[in-house]
């Protein structure tokens, strides 16, 4: 049975510029007083990206304005981000972490999964094991995480959730009906404040009553959602731990906007040159995709991903776009998003068709022909020369 760890930075932000003010001779440690990090509060990104202990008492958010956190604590100290900074850190938790396994998928820069599965026999015990890494990234790096350990990457995501911080929790599948079915719907991974107020109308109030409840009754509201719903809170999750070695035989792009995107047709707008550019790049390397994957971080700053096995590889714009859409569909919950990002993957030098009695292979490789044209104008003229109508159509 696989054994997956979920390893999360406790106030990531926050704790390394703590780490880093200590380093430098500051005689205050910022996670024990009232303090953020926060944007340039002139302008419009200035929100609350982290906050101490000590802040959340007062009732401070992240994602709020600044200008809200200072009228609930009118000592609060604030301090800017440093993105160096944050890099550094960051990559000194995965060297840490790599001494022990290469099976590392990095979900952001705070967080990763670790597949143990494959490692067990080194260093035995899982739950021993977890205490023992968390120890050593606290002595030697200064901060603390979070480890959350189960069969899978979802719960093992759940579980590192738990309480906090510096703590080890585990999530396996003969626990899930006991610790995570009661639960409120809220904290079900990947379920935001739109679907759980929907949730709720329907007295879905906890996780549980969402894993035992009707589907048919839940997709006249969630439509294709719905499957992803009830398994996740079902804490069933086949997805495999994205290595870094998989991640080079894939190709990606994302962008963090400077404004919410609140519509599916924006965040389709925002979605489609993204789609362009690595469909591009795929069309330069003569490869072919299998698998299109989107990620979404919405303004509280969640991440979310969804991906989907394609039945014929491809390395068609309309088409990859199309899926990607989809995906989108079923993954956007209303927030708000800050983020886009799409990835193809299962990269193939072959193209084979299973064609349906509607299709022809004919018209298959006029598109992609039709692609390299496009290509090669835009390369010569610029990237506006052409816009296709799968860019420019609204949603209905």
């Amino acid at each position: 049975m696989n054994i997956i760890m979920h390893i999360d930075v406790n106030n990531a932000f926050l704790s390394w510029t703590a780490v880093d003010l200590l380093n430098n001779g500051y005689n205050l440690d910022i996670r024990n007083i009232p303090s953020i990090i926060g944007g340039d509060e002139s302008k419009r990104h200035g929100i609350v990206l982290a906050k101490s202990p000590v802040a959340k008492r007062y009732g401070i958010k992240t994602a709020e304005t600044i200008r809200e956190a200072k009228r609930k604590c009118n000592n609060l100290k604030i301090y800017s981000p440093n993105y160096t900074l944050y890099k550094n850190m960051s990559n000194s938790l995965f060297k840490l972490i790599y001494n022990y396994t290469p099976d590392i998928e990095k979900l952001s820069i705070d967080e990763c999964f670790i597949d143990y599965t494959k490692i067990k026999n080194l260093y035995g015990d899982p739950i021993k094991f977890a205490y023992k890494l968390k120890k050593e990234i606290k002595e030697k790096l200064g901060f603390t995480v979070n480890i959350g350990i189960a069969n899978n990457k979802l719960c093992a995501k759940m579980a590192s959730d738990f309480t906090k911080p510096d703590r080890v929790h585990t999530l396996f599948d003969d626990e899930i009906v006991n610790k995570m079915y009661p639960l409120n719907i809220e904290e079900l991974y990947g379920v935001g404040k739109s679907t759980s107020k929907k949730l709720r109308e329907l007295n879905i109030n906890t996780i549980g009553d969402l894993a035992n409840a009707d589907y048919n009754m839940l997709y006249k509201y969630f439509k294709n959602q719905t499957y992803r719903l009830i398994m996740s809170a079902k804490g069933i999750d086949d997805s495999l731990v994205k290595t870094k070695r998989d991640e080079a035989e894939g190709i990606s792009n994302s962008i963090t906007t400077i404004y919410n995107l609140n519509n599916l047709n924006d965040i389709y707008k925002t979605l489609y040159p993204l789609v362009e550019k690595v469909s591009i790049t795929l069309r330069k390397k003569e490869k072919y995709a299998l698998l299109v994957g989107v990620t979404l971080k919405d303004k509280n700053f969640k991440t979310y991903s969804h991906q989907r096995k394609l039945k014929n590889p491809t390395s068609n714009t309309d088409e990859i776009f199309s899926v990607a859409k989809e995906l989108v569909k079923e993954l956007w919950d209303g927030e708000g998003v800050r983020l886009v990002g799409v990835s193809l993957g299962k990269l193939t030098n072959s193209k084979s068709f299973q064609l349906s009695i509607f299709e022809d292979v004919k018209d298959v490789e006029k598109f992609d022909e039709l692609d390299k044209v496009v290509d090669k104008l835009k390369e010569t003229y610029g990237s506006n020369i052409i816009l296709k109508a799968s860019q420019i159509k609204n949603e209905k």
